[in-house]
């Protein structure tokens, strides 16, 4: 058996468990671009009137608002991740610092804690200092959320990077800092673009966050606004304008994912070296 015929059972496998993914994935384009009669599963027509939402916020209210401000909570939560796990790592990774075994086991510790059982805390810290419904709030408790899984993959990066690249520096008397950033950082590079994209993505899909920490609709963003819009018992729901809506929230996503699927990969592998 040649070895394109012995992976043929793990492809049908792999193809009949996402066989359902991708027909609902499917239907969401579909639905969203056609028009089926009652009476019918099958569209008769074509149509763009379902996403006239881009241009009539009178119809499901002002998306590109809630646009702008999942772009500012997603690039803010990503920049804060990139800088503070680039720092966090490579101390864990460099630095003889006191409790560094009992630090790195509690790091991984809190990434194993769902954020739906801190909530109540997080709402009690939130509303003492002020932060309570602001933009700013969501995004350094996703931040901190994401965090522990940052530094972690990041000290994986570091130790990857031999030691001996580092010394050559400091002995050509640049300082600390200057190796780092010179030196260290570009070595690490895919890793950092990894989990920029990787805390994106992460940021761009929250929905429990920003909907109980923020619940007005000032700070609405695309997740919080797409169930804004999905009311099923109203006689005037489209569920088409809803997928279309779905399709419109989708695509960052799907198009950040092509673009780095190959970083992301090597989040994994370069995170695992503890």
């Amino acid at each position: 058996m040649t070895a394109n015929f012995s992976k043929l059972p793990v492809l049908i496998i792999l193809t009949l468990i996402s066989l359902p993914l991708g027909v609902m994935y499917l239907s969401l384009v579909v639905d969203s671009f056609t028009n089926t009669p009652p009476d019918s599963l099958v569209p008769n027509e074509f149509t763009l009137e379902h996403w006239r939402y881009l241009i009539d916020p009178t119809l499901v209210g002002n998306i590109w608002v809630a646009t702008v401000y999942t772009l500012i909570y997603a690039v803010s939560m990503a920049a804060i991740v990139i800088g503070l796990s680039a720092t966090g790592g490579y101390a864990l990774s460099r630095l003889q610092l006191p409790f560094r075994r009992f630090f790195l086991a509690g790091i991984l510790v809190m990434h194993g804690f769902p954020a739906v059982t801190l909530i109540i805390g997080v709402f009690l810290v939130l509303k003492f200092i002020g932060l309570y419904d602001t933009l700013a709030g969501i995004v350094l408790v996703r931040a901190a959320l994401t965090l522990p899984l940052g530094i972690w993959v990041m000290k994986g990066f570091y130790d990857a990077v031999p030691w001996e690249l580092e010394m050559a520096g400091l002995q050509d008397g640049a300082g600390r800092f200057t190796v780092w950033w010179r030196i260290i950082v570009p070595q690490i590079q895919p890793g950092l673009m990894a989990l920029g994209a990787l805390a994106f993505i992460d940021a761009w899909g929250e929905f429990v966050i920003p909907r109980v920490l923020a619940p007005t609709t000032d700070f609405q963003v695309l997740s919080v606004f797409l169930n804004s819009i999905s009311v099923p018992d109203s006689v005037e729901y489209n569920f088409n304008i809803y997928k279309a809506v779905g399709l419109f929230y989708t695509l960052p996503v799907l198009v950040l994912f092509i673009v780095f699927q190959n970083r992301l990969m090597a989040i994994f592998s370069g995170g695992t070296k503890g």
